[in-house]
């Protein structure tokens, strides 16, 4: 029999994606597979049950039918402890887990054997692109992150010129040339602002010229393994604050990109810096997730401090649900491609993706951090 993926309703506060939208049901019934969709589960990303119905999925109630039901869990954000008890033991969860804010889930999973595999933990290698959820939902953060950063400033972001005279442009500085960090460049500079790019990463110079920005080039490098940037010692930090107090001085718009997966947000801008900066001039913090790159953030929170508006926006690939939704899903039936044969989910563990992937398997936390993070919690 072929094995029953179900899309649940997101549970999380003021999640609007959904896990598959329709035309990736579409082709995952071509695989061979059935797809369940609880009731109204995409309604928040304005895919009607009645799309899905079309595609080829079957609409199921109640969110405990759908649980009952499932051979594989597909969600946007880790389940709920109340959703991993309604699972089958041995049923697969794939989602985006975040292991370090889930650890209940986590050990939950565990006892009741559920295998999950960690969309984040996909390894950044060529093959694995299409599957790269941190990367296709950073694009979504970068893109709305300079658009905030528009609809918060007191300035025009492009140069006008009108009867009253000409309007200079507004200056945008992107801090981290992730994906995020350029798609706000790109994003920006289309918006008409003169845009400024700075990373750490020595590497990232080229890609932030190749958009029409500025590379700031600070002394400290910082590269890492995996595409990040390792993190900056005291002394780089201090470096680094002297060098960029003099550029964030003069912009009218910051924008702050620098995460490290599971640990805070390092502390970039610090409230000396801030208050530095021009009257009227915004800080939109995208680590606000992490605590934010700003000493002021408040995540979830827009405050004026002084004269300057700082923004710590959380989620926001939620707040472009419909295209972010897409987006998810094609990482999605990218990942689940490599598993499915002939209507069955067929793991290879052995192969790179999927064992980096894996984050518990037959009643054990595979995935080294996270079990000593877990088995450490639970001591």
């Amino acid at each position: 029999m072929p094995i029953k993926l179900a899309v649940p309703k997101e549970s999380a506060t003021g999640e609007r994606r959904v896990a598959l939208d329709p035309a990736t049901v579409k082709r995952l019934v071509g695989l061979g597979v059935e797809v369940l969709v609880q009731k109204g589960a995409g309604a928040r990303a304005y895919f009607p049950d009645e799309s899905f119905v079309e595609a080829g999925a079957h609409i199921v109630g109640t969110a405990a039918g759908l649980l009952k039901e499932a051979d594989v869990l597909l969600k946007v954000q880790a389940p709920t402890e109340k959703e991993v008890a309604g699972l089958r033991e041995g049923a697969t969860v794939i989602a985006t887990i975040m292991a370090y804010r889930q650890t209940e889930v986590i050990t939950l999973m565990r006892e009741h054997k559920l295998t999950c595999f960690a969309m984040e933990l996909i390894p950044r290698i060529s093959r694995a692109q299409s599957m790269d959820v941190l990367s296709s939902q950073a694009a979504v953060a970068g893109y709305k992150a300079a658009i905030m950063g528009a609809d918060l400033s007191s300035r025009f972001f492009p140069m006008l010129t009108t009867a009253a005279g000409t309007i200079r442009p507004a200056t945008v500085l992107v801090i981290g040339a992730g994906v995020a960090g350029l798609q706000a460049l790109a994003t920006a500079r289309r918006l008409g602002a003169i845009v400024q790019g700075y990373d750490v990463r020595s590497a990232a110079r080229e890609q932030v010229e190749s958009l029409g920005a500025k590379f700031i080039e600070l002394p400290i490098k910082a590269e890492g393994e995996g595409g990040y940037a390792r993190e900056l010692t005291d002394e780089e930090k201090a470096q680094q604050a002297d060098a960029l107090a003099a550029y964030i001085a003069k912009v009218d718009v910051l924008i702050t990109t620098a995460a490290i997966p599971g640990r805070p947000s390092p502390k970039i801008v610090s409230q000396a810096m801030a208050e530095g900066m021009k009257p009227g001039a915004v800080i939109i913090d995208l680590a606000a997730e992490g605590g934010g790159n700003c000493e002021l953030t408040q995540p979830g929170k827009t405050i004026t401090h002084g004269e300057v508006i700082i923004h710590g926006p959380l989620n926001i690939p939620s707040q472009v649900p419909l295209h972010a939704s897409e987006m998810y899903a094609k990482n999605l039936f990218a990942f689940l491609q490599l598993m499915l044969a002939e209507g069955e989910l067929k793991p290879d563990f052995e192969d790179e993706v999927i064992a980096k992937s894996l984050l518990t398997r037959d009643g054990t936390i595979t995935h080294e951090p996270t079990r000593a993070l877990v088995e450490g919690a639970s001591q």
